[in-house]
C-alpha cells in the first residue's frame, strides 16, 4: 500500500507558539494588558492577518496606529527570537520515510520562511494560511491539503488546538491533540509504523 498521510500543524507542534514572554513584552510596549491586547487583536485583525487579507506591513501599521508606544522594530526582532524548533522537528526525517508529510498552519509565511528551509525536504505539501487565503478551522483549507494526498486511506492530523481537529474528523481523518509535554510524538511514531506496510 502507499504511505500513510501525516498532516502537521506548525506552531505548537513542529515550531514554538509565541511565548508568554512575547505577548507580555508586546503588551508592555502597548501599555495595556496581555488579555486586552489579545482581545483587540482577535477582534480587529487576527483573521485578516492569518488569511493574508492584509499584508504584513499593514499589520505593523495597524499595530503602531492602535498602540503608538509600540516599537515595531523591536517587536519584529522578538518574532525571530521567539520562534524555535520543537522536538518533533527532529522526527521529520524518519517520519518522512514511512509517511507523506503535509503542513497545515495558521501563520504568516514571512515569519516562517527561514524555519521552513530545513523542513521542506521532508514534506510533500505546505499550506500556510497567509498564502492559501484561508485559516483553520475553515473546512476549505483542509480540503486544500487533502488535494495533495497521494493516498487517502489513512490520514492522521496533529494540532495543538482541539477546535482545529473537528473539521478533520468530519473528513474522516484520524486526529491527535499535541500536548505541551510532547508525549504525542511517540504516539505518532507508533501509529505510522503500524500503518506503513511497504510493498514487498
Amino acid at each position: 500500500m502507499d504511505k500513510p498521510q501525516l498532516v502537521l500543524d506548525l506552531a505548537g507542534v513542529v515550531i514554538s507558539n509565541f511565548s508568554p514572554r512575547y505577548w507580555r513584552e508586546l503588551a508592555e510596549f502597548a501599555q495595556t494588558t496581555h488579555e486586552a491586547f489579545k482581545t483587540r487583536f482577535s477582534i480587529e485583525v487576527r483573521e485578516a492577518l492569518w488569511t493574508g487579507t492584509i499584508s504584513e506591513d499593514e499589520f505593523w501599521l495597524w499595530l503602531v496606529k492602535s498602540y503608538p508606544s509600540v516599537d515595531a522594530t523591536r517587536i519584529r526582532e522578538l518574532i525571530k527570537e521567539d520562534l524555535t524548533y520543537l522536538p518533533a522537528f527532529n522526527c521529520l526525517e524518519y517520519w518522512s520515510e514511512i509517511a507523506d508529510i503535509h503542513l497545515l498552519s495558521n501563520h504568516r509565511i514571512e515569519w516562517l520562511s527561514d524555519l521552513l528551509i530545513p523542513i521542506y525536504p521532508f514534506v510533500r505539501s505546505v499550506a500556510i494560511s497567509s498564502e492559501v487565503g484561508l485559516c483553520k478551522p475553515n473546512p476549505k483549507i483542509y480540503k486544500t491539503v487533502e488535494s495533495n494526498f497521494a493516498n487517502s486511506s489513512w490520514i492522521l492530523f496533529v494540532d495543538d488546538q482541539a477546535k482545529n481537529l473537528e473539521p478533520a474528523k468530519k473528513l474522516g481523518w484520524k486526529t491527535l491533540l499535541a500536548d505541551e509535554e510532547n508525549s504525542w510524538i511517540e504516539e505518532v511514531t507508533l501509529k505510522l509504523e503500524q500503518a506503513y506496510k511497504p510493498k514487498r
